[in-house]
């Protein structure tokens, strides 16, 4: 008899790999997840535990974890790629040989390729030519997905048959996957958060209130928006689950491994500290220096960026940054509705302005 569940591939050992693996797995499909660490596939495979990334969580026994890329990719309909950004073309290039144009790739990773700004689904389009390419992004703690709490998603894809496989490997009764088309804005809006989650861990840290984390997470959604929709994203994307949905939790929890990372540069830790301290990959760091200069090349506002930059890279205080940013140049709340052009041209119409 030949097994009719469908076989789904993950590449990828880290937490939010483990955790689709097992909701995969969960609902009926063979799993096979492939990751380098001997030992970790050892302990997958015999104890169903990943204690590296998710200690406490209960891995379905039906994922087979194995460092044989070719066996774990045989016959695999649907592909999730979740391997860091720095580590994501290599790894795309060793899974190439027994990739087949059929299958469906889809990458979950929220990072930006230095080398040319590009975003995982177009390495992934550049690197195989295939038709079936998306992006999973939202508001997706692994930690509390690993808890079975209440979660959504979203699939971004041009590819109808993209969209509707993964809402049926991966949807049932906490994980919930909505659709989108727009895999460009997707995909950029969960490279950008990270940015603000880095922002967010700063303030905390500070011991600026409510009032101040409200307008930090406004600004930063008008900002990511501004640069998204400047690069042809949908502006509509960012009041989704994969914008602001992923924006506010990433801002708001102490489960953020960036904001973690801005916790403790507010706590006057330099840049090096807070990232060994983490011990995991914080995407943001990254995303920041190669955002602050695609904006500058493109000549795309983006103060919070700019602010950041001058607190990781050039050892600016994060409380001196804070009030600069305060002092500069007001200007329209919504900027789809108001643009700064308009706000700029009504302040120099106010008396005296000329004298000023």
């Amino acid at each position: 008899m030949t097994d009719e569940r469908p076989k789904v591939a993950v590449l990828g050992g880290g937490s939010f790999g483990t955790a689709i693996a097992s909701i995969a797995a969960d609902n009926g499909a063979r799993v096979n997840q492939w990751l380098r660490d001997s030992a970790l596939i050892e302990q997958i495979n015999r104890e169903h535990r990943n204690a590296r990334y998710l200690p406490d969580y209960a891995i379905n026994p039906a994922v087979v974890a194995s460092d044989d890329m070719r066996e774990v990719l045989r016959d695999a309909e649907l592909v999730f790629i979740a391997i860091p950004s720095s580590a994501f073309l290599t790894v795309v290039r060793q899974a190439l040989p027994w990739l087949k144009p059929t299958q469906i790739l889809v990458s979950t990773t929220k990072g930006i390729q230095e080398d040319g700004f590009k975003l995982m689904s177009q390495i992934l389009e550049e690197e195989t030519g295939f038709p079936h390419i998306g992006v999973l992004s939202g508001p997706n703690l692994a930690s509390e997905i690993a808890q079975k709490h209440l979660t959504a998603t979203v699939i971004a894809s041009d590819d109808p048959l993209t969209r509707a496989r993964v809402q049926s490997a991966l949807g049932c009764d906490y994980f919930r996957v909505y659709a989108s088309n727009d895999r460009y804005g997707v995909e950029l809006g969960g490279a950008l958060k990270n940015i603000y989650a880095i922002a967010a861990g700063m303030a905390a840290a500070l011991g600026m209130g409510e009032n101040t984390r409200s307008m930090l997470m406004t600004r930063a959604l008008a900002e990511m928006s501004r640069f998204a929709v400047a690069l042809g994203a949908n502006p509509l994307t960012f009041i989704g689950l994969a914008g602001v949905g992923d924006l506010i939790v990433t801002c708001s929890s102490k489960l953020s491994r960036n904001y973690r990372v801005g916790f403790a540069l507010g706590e006057d830790k330099t840049l090096e500290e807070a990232v060994t301290a983490l011990g995991q990959v914080a995407e943001g760091v990254n995303t920041v220096s190669l955002v602050r200069e695609k904006a500058r090349r493109e000549h795309i506002y983006m103060p919070l960026v700019e602010g950041l930059y001058q607190v990781l890279f050039n050892g600016v205080p994060a409380r001196q940054m804070a009030q600069m940013l305060m002092q500069q140049e007001q200007s329209s709340d919504v900027e789809f509705i108001l643009s700064r052009q308009d706000v700029f041209e009504a302040r120099r119409l106010e008396p005296g302005a000329e004298e000023t």
